[in-house]
């Protein structure tokens, strides 16, 4: 059995109803391990530690006069900086904002707290969120656990390595690159991009936004599936605005053996080169699932060219960020655009063009993104998930030189552009897909790999029963060897 600080959060739970823990011991415990490990990792960059000691203490006094506050009841946990929390700072990494205080909470911590956890911190993100590393100006660097010169990954990158290090029982993070899934697989945990709109953004957003941002979803990140669904259960469901007319209801898991399920297994694609370590752990998957009796195919695919996927995600993605640009930005961008070949399908000219394309061009790559969303249910009508890499490579090193898309990492020998493996972000998540990345071990040099789960839309619940059956009988979460 995992050690305390890194059971699950539904375990911890368990041990606070049963007494064998207060909450208040278990948040000191969590406090004492930042204390000796943060500094290092630099993952905990905001903390509010007399309201969460007073909260703990008041988890403590309902439970002895039995009072029941939910069924994250006294379990201390942190969340990504980009939730507004009152009393800590929300700056997105942005040294203009670091002394944006909210006024009021996030609706994912409003609902993590009505289900009675202690939010005693905040984790680092990368400058407005934009990049598979974690560093910025007003915090600094995050580093991986499983190997401090290298990247934890991002958005969500010092969520991914504050679980890995045992440093909280919980965590959410956003996702509209990766960024749950990606940090999930470089730091070994859990992590679940839900189906786009079931989980309300508000307050995980630039100040002044409200409005949904197109393919961005919030999700869960934990050490545990039974996490992932307890995280989703408290996250989902509408905005109050939209409770007047609907609700969610996902369905259950569309297996309950793994010897009845239909399994799609992609390991590589021309868009994006999948270093051959991590092409061997996802193999090792779809052999064990095989053993255990699954219909595996690895031919298997929904009816849509891969390149031109990626080209409409680089187009809708670009899109949806392009609010951030100033008006200068702007017109310096609509001349470079006007100035670019139109043959050039680099990165960064699908990224210009997109930053300042017209409405009407945005509304015909829409329409070809849902036609897309089409084919992928006519897919799922007859396989129950398509599991694939998360991301092009393991764990990198730091590199924070230069714009991002100048950046490379090494993928079989070669420097290839980093952001080549946004394609593994974008295949499920332009059309609205959930997906869920669990531990499927390590590469030759010890560096975790994660295993991406794509399932229908709306099949939340069926990604994460995968995840959970890989836990028990395959690979669960391991810590990483200097932080346990």
């Amino acid at each position: 059995m995992l050690d305390m600080p890194f059971r699950s959060a539904t375990a911890l739970a368990a041990e606070i109803k049963r007494k064998t823990i207060s909450a208040s011991e278990l948040l000191e415990l969590f406090l004492k391990r930042v204390e000796a490990y943060n500094p290092a990792l630099n993952a905990i960059v905001a903390m509010n530690l007399p309201e969460a000691r007073e909260r703990a203490r008041a988890a403590d006094e309902a439970l002895a006069r039995g009072e029941d506050w939910g069924p994250l009841h006294g379990v201390p946990m942190t969340i990504k900086e980009s939730f507004d929390v009152v009393g800590m700072p929300t700056t997105w990494g942005v040294p203009e904002l670091k002394n944006n205080y909210p006024t009021r909470n996030a609706i994912a911590v409003d609902r993590f707290l009505a289900a009675g956890a202690i939010l005693f911190g905040k984790t680092n993100v990368p400058l407005y969120l934009a990049d598979w590393q974690t560093f910025n100006a007003v915090y600094g660097t995050t580093n991986n656990p499983w190997d401090l010169s290298r990247s934890p990954g991002g958005s969500s990158g010092g969520s991914a390595a504050a679980l890995a290090a045992g440093l909280t029982a919980l965590e959410a993070g956003s996702d509209i690159g990766a960024s749950i899934r990606n940090p999930a697989h470089y730091c070994g945990v859990f992590g679940h991009k839900p189906t786009w709109g079931i989980c309300p953004p508000r307050g995980q957003a630039l100040p002044g936004i409200v409005a949904p941002t197109d393919i961005s979803v919030i999700g869960p990140m934990a050490r545990s599936a039974d996490d992932l669904e307890l995280g989703l259960s408290i996250m989902a469901g509408p905005d109050e605005i939209d409770a007047a007319g609907w609700r969610v209801e996902l369905p259950p898991p569309r297996r309950s053996r793994l010897a009845d399920l239909k399994v799609a297994v992609m390991l590589n694609d021309p868009c994006s080169e999948v270093d051959n370590a991590v092409q061997e752990r996802i193999a090792a998957v779809a052999e064990f699932l095989g053993k255990q009796g699954a219909t595996v195919s690895d031919s298997a695919r929904p009816a849509i060219d891969t390149a031109e996927a990626h080209r409409v995600y680089i187009a809708l993605l670009r899109a949806a960020t392009s609010g951030r640009q100033t008006d200068e930005m702007v017109a310096r961008n609509k001349e470079i655009a006007a100035r670019l070949d139109p043959s050039d399908e680099s990165y960064f000219a699908q990224m210009t063009r997109a930053n300042v394309m017209l409405h009407r061009d945005w509304l015909a790559i829409n329409n070809r993104r849902h036609q897309m969303r089409f084919a992928w249910a006519e897919f799922f009508r007859e396989w129950d998930v398509l599991i694939c890499p998360a991301a092009a490579s393991a764990a990198f090193p730091h590199d924070q030189q230069g714009e991002r898309h100048e950046r490379t990492i090494t993928v079989n020998g070669k420097q290839v552009p980093t952001t080549d493996q946004l394609f593994w972000a974008g295949y499920s998540g332009v059309v609205y897909l959930p997906s869920t990345v669990a531990p499927a071990g390590s590469t030759p040099d010890g560096l975790p790999v994660g295993v991406q789960i794509i399932g229908p839309q709306y099949g939340d619940r069926t990604c994460i029963w995968l995840a959970r059956m890989l836990e028990q009988e395959f690979q669960g979460f391991v810590p990483p060897p200097n932080f346990a």
